[in-house]
C-alpha cells in the first residue's frame, strides 16, 4: 500500500511538473511565434485566462466534492485533473507547426506554407524574410545559455529574473495557494473557506478577461503599471482591514456573517524566467504561514512594498513591446534610453528598421 501511494504521489508530481513546464515555457513561446504581432498580447493573455478558468473550475469542484460524505471527494477532485490533460493531448494534434521552428530545422518551404495557412494570405514574403534573418542570427549563437551572460543580453537576463521575482513577492500566489487556509484561519468555516477561494478564483478570471482587450491597444508596460497600482492599493487595504479586525494578537472574536526575448536566446531566457518563478513560488509557499503568524497584517504591507518596487522597476527599465514583431524585438532594446548602451545593433538583420 505504501509503495502504491508513493508511486501515486510521484506520478502526480511529475504530471504537475510536466503541465507547468508545458504551460509556462512551451505555450508562451509557441503563441508568440505563431500569433500576428498585433494580437500577440491578447492571445498570450487568453492562455493566462485559460489557466485562471482552470483554477476557478478546480475551486468549484473542490467546493462541491467537499460535501461528499465519508471524505471520498478528494478521489473525484484528483481524477478530474485527467480531463484537461486529455484535452491538451487531443488539441495538440490539430496545432500548426511554428514557422520559426521549421526554419530552424531548414524546412523553409514548409515554413512558407504554414505561414500562409496561419495568416490566411499569400502576402507573407516580408514576414518570412524577417523570420529567416532572425534564424540566421540564432544559428550564429552556438551557446545560448552562455550568451545570456554577455553584456549584449544584459537587459534580457535582467527581465527574465526580475519579473518573476517581483511577481512572487507581490503575494499573488499566496492568495491563490492559501486562500482556503487564509480564510479558515481568519474565522470562516471549512466550507466557507472553499467558497471564498472560489470567489477569489472568479475575480481572477474576470480580471484576466478584462486585460485581454486593452493589452494590445495600450501596451504591456502600461497594463503592468496599472496593475501594480491596483495591487498596491489592495494590499494596503487588506492590511488595514486585518489590522482593524484582528489587531496584534490575531484574535478576530466573532466574525459577522454579512515575450521580450530575441530568437537566438528565447528558449534559454524563458527557461530561466520559469525557473525563477518556480523557485520563488516554492519559497513563498513554504514560509507564508510562518510569516503570517509572525507578521499578521504586516505581511500584506510587506507584499505592498514589493509591489511598489516592482512598479518603479517596470517604469524605469521595461520597454514597451506593443505592435513590435517578435523577430524585430532587438530594436526595442536598442531604442531604450537605458538598455541601448548594452545592446549592439543586429548586424545580420539589415532589413529590420529600428
Amino acid at each position: 500500500m505504501f509503495a502504491g501511494g508513493a508511486l501515486f504521489l510521484v506520478g502526480a508530481a511529475l504530471n504537475g511538473f510536466a503541465q507547468n513546464v508545458w504551460m509556462l515555457i512551451s505555450v508562451p513561446i509557441y503563441v508568440s511565434e505563431v500569433a500576428p504581432y498585433k494580437y500577440r498580447g491578447a492571445l498570450n493573455m487568453m492562455c493566462q485566462m485559460a489557466i485562471t478558468i482552470g483554477i476557478f473550475v478546480a475551486n468549484v469542484l473542490n467546493f462541491l466534492f467537499a460535501k461528499i460524505k465519508n471524505g471520498e471527494g478528494w478521489h473525484y477532485s484528483l481524477g478530474c485533473a485527467a480531463v484537461p490533460t486529455i484535452m491538451i493531448i487531443i488539441g495538440a494534434l490539430f496545432l500548426p507547426y511554428s514557422p520559426s521552428s521549421l526554419i530552424e530545422r531548414g524546412q523553409d518551404e514548409k515554413a512558407k506554407e504554414e505561414l500562409k495557412k496561419i495568416r490566411g494570405t499569400e502576402d507573407i514574403e516580408e514576414e518570412l524574410k524577417d523570420l529567416v534573418a532572425a534564424s540566421e542570427v540564432s544559428k550564429a549563437v552556438k551557446r545560448p545559455w552562455a550568451s545570456l551572460l554577455e553584456r549584449h543580453y544584459r537587459p534580457h537576463l535582467t527581465m527574465a529574473i526580475a519579473i518573476p521575482f517581483f511577481q512572487q513577492l507581490t503575494g499573488m500566489n499566496v492568495i491563490a495557494f492559501y486562500a482556503p487556509v487564509l480564510f479558515k484561519t481568519k474565522g470562516f468555516g471549512a466550507t466557507a473557506s472553499l467558497m471564498s477561494a472560489m470567489v477569489t478564483g472568479a475575480c481572477n478570471t474576470v480580471a484576466t478577461l478584462v486585460s485581454i482587450f486593452p493589452v494590445d491597444k495600450f501596451g504591456r508596460r502600461t497594463l503592468f503599471l496599472e496593475g501594480g497600482l491596483q495591487m498596491l492599493i489592495c494590499q494596503i487595504g487588506v492590511a488595514i482591514a486585518i489590522a482593524l479586525k484582528f489587531g496584534e494578537d490575531g484574535n478576530p472574536g466573532v466574525l459577522p456573517k454579512c515575450e521580450i526575448f530575441p530568437f537566438e536566446i528565447r528558449s534559454a531566457a524563458q527557461s530561466i524566467n520559469v525557473s525563477v518563478n518556480m523557485i520563488f513560488t516554492f519559497a513563498i509557499a513554504q514560509i507564508f504561514t510562518t510569516m503570517l503568524c509572525h507578521m499578521k497584517y504586516g505581511l500584506f504591507l510587506f507584499f505592498a512594498i514589493f509591489v511598489a518596487l516592482m512598479s518603479c522597476f517596470i517604469y524605469k527599465f521595461l520597454p514597451e513591446t506593443k505592435g513590435v514583431p517578435i523577430e524585430e524585438m532587438s530594436c526595442v532594446w536598442q531604442n531604450h534610453p537605458y538598455w541601448k548602451k548594452f545592446v549592439k545593433p543586429a548586424e545580420k538583420q539589415a532589413d529590420a528598421e529600428c
